[in-house]
């Protein structure tokens, strides 16, 4: 592999639609990697397929490496380094592509296919027909068609100055061993009978990714390609390429990520699932006119998203599970990331977002919470807002929980739970809550001790009432944070009015 001096990687997705948590995983991975040895963290946009193109991915993908808080230091929409233009299409226009493409050609390791796709199907219709499962255009099937290789040169001239339409194949050599080592799998063996011929150059001048990822790369001087384990099948046909143009010394290191199981360890997580979000921020697909809600929009923060996917195929090697993205980087070693996929456990994401919310002061969750507020038409002061967001802390997994589960708190709550009423003899102990209200309406000090104190003290006719009713009378919930600290925040005038109310 190449001697770099520095580490530099790229996250380079391509703006076919939104970024999938698979992809965040990629670029903190990346990320962590140059922190950690102070390298370069790129973000490199391929878009060369412009059928796929999809508008507003790329902002999309700018905007979610923003929100996760791992932006990168160089690349589209994070200012311009030495190695510019950082989107592929506009490389493109400076004739990098081509001239790679040429220097193959030159070197007997690419060759023109000048194949429609007439001729195409009919090949795969044959191959298929003769019991091969997956037709390719390889070793053996290209010694029949209609390429720079089975046609004389005078022929291939001719066809290239009538602007006949052509390809550039990859010319993979016949029943040759292709070795390299990835950081994460070791030493990796594929004979090239079973690397296809791949095109490298499309007949409309723009290059494959197989082309345009690897002439960048070494432009960039990307030192560690990081990426997931579906390019693993491609990367014989890239060490071939880096070979044949004789720059092993720029050849990057790889590291080929895992996949992301569902919680069920079968197969990989699909953007339609609908037990947990899939994508950082919400996603609206212009194409399909789907949306997908995003973590921020479900009430996650970017710090535990990043915890969560930090330690979906990597363990650390202790038992450290809340980390920020700075002791992250300190303890990130491609050594110890899992070979195998790994599965997502959504409760155990609830569970970090939990463990970040608490960490979070009172009047923090309070400003996080007030627009919630505001929508549904409540005014008040922010102070009591922390308050709330202080009791109900410890209780919820998201900020907005606050609202949901203490509705009480900014609402007079419906208190028609007919069974519960029933199930506490409300009917033959309404009496004791009157002498209740009273007892708490003569309270000089309205504070937390104090209601309590009234409470135990309070009779009728030898019953007491009951701290599950007092709490949903006065809640119309019959769990919460602590009950006489509701009652005191709630404030004197509203428990004794929501108490008579309700008997």
């Amino acid at each position: 592999m190449g001697n770099f001096s520095r580490v530099r990687v790229r996250f380079a997705p391509s703006p076919t639609g939104g970024l999938h948590m698979g992809g965040v995983r990629t670029a903190l991975f990346n990320y962590l990697f140059a922190k950690k040895h102070g390298g370069d963290f790129i973000l490199r946009i391929e878009d060369t397929d412009r059928s796929r193109f999809v508008e507003g991915a790329e902002q999309y993908i700018i905007d979610a490496l923003k929100w996760c808080g791992i932006p990168p230091n160089e690349g589209v929409g994070f200012g311009d380094g030495p190695y510019g233009p950082y989107r592929q299409s506009e490389r493109k226009e400076t004739g990098i592509y081509h001239r790679y493409a040429m220097k193959l050609v030159e070197c007997g390791a690419a060759y023109y296919a000048f194949d429609t796709e007439e001729e195409l199907e009919q090949m795969r219709k044959r191959m298929e027909q003769a019991g091969v499962p997956s037709p390719q255009y390889n070793h053996i099937t290209r010694q029949h068609m209609r390429n720079s290789l089975t046609l004389s040169a005078e022929e291939v001239n001719k066809l290239l100055q009538n602007n006949t339409p052509y390809v550039i194949r990859l010319k993979v050599p016949r029943n040759e061993e292709i070795k390299f080592h990835d950081i994460i799998r070791g030493w990796v063996v594929v004979n090239s009978n079973q690397v296809d011929d791949k095109v490298l150059l499309k007949s409309d001048g723009m290059p494959t990714y197989h082309l345009a990822h690897l002439a960048d790369d070494i432009e960039m001087k990307i030192s560690h390609v990081v990426r997931g384990e579906e390019w693993l099948p491609s990367a014989p046909a890239h060490i071939l390429i880096y070979k044949a143009l004789g720059l092993e010394n720029l050849m990057p290191e790889f590291a080929h990520l895992p996949l992301i199981l569902n919680p069920d360890g079968h197969g990989k997580i699909s953007k339609r699932e609908s037990r947990f979000p899939v994508f950082p921020l919400s996603w609206k697909d212009p194409r399909e006119k789907e949306e997908f809600i995003g973590y921020r929009e479900a009430g996650y923060f970017p710090e535990a998203f990043m915890n969560i996917l930090a330690l979906i195929g990597w363990n650390p090697g202790d038992n450290q599970e809340i980390m920020t993205l700075d002791e992250m980087a300190q303890k990130f070693d491609f050594a110890k990331v899992n070979k195998a996929g790994a599965k997502f456990d959504p409760e155990k994401a609830r569970w970090f977002n939990q463990v970040y919310l608490r960490k979070k002061s009172n009047e923090e969750l309070a400003r996080l919470l007030m627009p919630e507020l505001e929508k549904k038409g409540w005014k008040g002061e922010e102070s009591y807002v922390a308050r709330v967001c202080g009791l109900m802390k410890e209780k919820i997994h998201f900020v907005k929980e606050c609202l949901e589960l203490g509705n009480y708190f900014f609402e007079e709550p419906e208190c028609k739970d007919h069974e519960f009423l029933k199930k506490k003899k409300f009917d033959e102990n309404r009496e004791v809550y009157r002498v209740l209200a009273d007892a708490l309406e003569n309270l000089s000090s309205w504070e937390a001790p104090g209601i309590q104190e009234t409470f135990k003290k309070t009779e009728f006719e030898g019953k007491k009432p009951d701290m599950q009713t007092f709490r949903y009378l006065i809640s119309g919930h019959t769990s919460g944070p602590g009950l006489f600290e509701v009652a005191e925040l709630l404030g004197k005038d509203s428990v004794i009015k929501r108490i008579k109310k309700n008997i």
